[in-house]
């Protein structure tokens, strides 16, 4: 789950991470407002929306003046910043920046760790950096048994800055950082950049965090900040069910039952020049009740031009999810056209009550999901 910039930076401040609060403004006249109670010599104004590459895209303006201030509030709202619109801004002072520099944890899955990232080239995406300047990035894994003590701190702190008391106020940024992403089961914590500025005070200009969705039934003051899109309430509905469901972008929405067996049938979709709309893993149980809801999630989709239903009966039973489907046509209106096969257990008895459904059925996985394909491109 990600954040927004300024939550990111509430979090910072409980952890004694020195930043820079804003106010939030949803129009101009608020934007006005928030000017003239901070009363800076400018003004930076930041589009707040869940990705990065804000400043490229326009997302990020400096303001002088009160009528600058509603200009650059108008051109930013209603922006579409990869994919996200701009529905508010915060409005922060403008700050003298000495040097900037990137600093970031995350988790090393490899090595099982957290890995600390640094850079001394700040104010840039850091896959930029990685792609263009890979030396200029520097990596720390933490062992957990040990965490970052005072002289692993200095150390890091020591590849962005030289002059000792710099060296200790990062030394100290560092160690909260680690401490807000134990305690708080963070993925990602990234600020960038970390500024020293005209006094020699090292400040968290900018913020963003990621946190660990399976962690956050522990940290009920995180979850209610989740901003989900419509793609993600469906995701989790689907999951209150019982379902394994990502929302895709093609038109073949797939029923399929076991992870293995859906990946392997979205391969093939695209093997033979489909798309696939979702991935859907209805499990292992035998309740017709839960054919009806999976229908109910497909049929919801615009963009399902033909759904596949691809079963191999183990725990779950061929004539359950034929039972299942019957009745899904009984509740809900279903205007295209169904591809299904269903083979193992009682898929004689399940293919014997879809027999006269008006289903297309094949025994045959690779016929069933050509025949899917070929629907979606009429």
């Amino acid at each position: 789950m990600k954040i927004h910039e300024f939550q990111a930076k509430e979090l910072f401040e409980q952890y004694a991470i020195p930043t820079v609060r804003g106010k939030i403004c949803k129009d101009q006249d608020s934007a006005a407002i928030a000017y003239s109670e901070i009363k800076p010599k400018a003004a930076v104004i930041k589009a707040q929306v869940l990705t990065g590459g804000r400043g490229k895209a326009g997302g990020v303006k400096i303001a002088n003046n009160e009528d600058e201030v509603r200009q650059k509030t108008k051109e930013i709202l209603g922006m579409n910043i990869k994919g996200n619109i701009v529905n508010k801004v915060m409005i922060v002072p403008a700050y003298p920046i000495k040097r900037e520099c990137y600093l970031g944890m995350t988790i090393d899955r490899n090595k099982r760790c957290v890995v600390v990232i640094t850079s001394k080239a700040g104010g840039v995406e850091i896959e930029e950096i990685a792609a263009f300047a890979p030396q200029k990035i520097n990596r720390y894994l933490i062992d957990a048994s040990i965490g970052i003590p005072d002289f692993k701190a200095r150390n890091i702190a020591l590849s962005l800055f030289d002059e000792m008391d710099q060296v200790k106020q990062t030394a100290r940024v560092i160690q909260n950082m680690y401490r807000l992403m134990l305690e708080k089961d963070a993925s990602l914590i990234e600020i960038n950049p970390l500024i020293e500025d005209d006094k020699g005070i090292i400040i968290a200009l900018d913020g963003k965090m990621t946190f660990d969705d399976n962690a956050l039934f522990k940290h009920p003051d995180i979850a209610h900040l989740a901003e989900l899109s419509d793609e993600e309430i469906k995701e989790n509905e689907a999951k209150t069910k019982g379902f394994s469901y990502i929302q895709l972008t093609g038109s073949i929405g797939c029923m399929v039952n076991g992870a293995g067996l859906a990946m392997a049938t979205l391969d093939l979709i695209k093997l033979y020049g489909g798309d696939p709309a979702n991935f859907l893993d209805i499990g292992g149980s035998s309740n017709p009740q839960k054919v009806i809801e999976a229908m109910q999630l497909l049929t919801s989709d615009p963009k399902v031009k033909v759904i596949l239903i691809n079963i191999f009966g183990g725990i779950t039973r061929c004539d359950d999810v034929a039972n299942g489907l019957l009745a899904a046509f009984k509740q809900i209106k279903i205007s295209v056209p169904i591809v299904i096969r269903l083979t193992g257990t009682n898929e004689d008895e399940g293919n014997k009550i879809i027999a006269d459904s008006g289903f297309i059925r094949s025994e045959d996985m690779t016929q069933a999901i050509q025949k899917a394909v070929e629907l979606s491109k009429i």
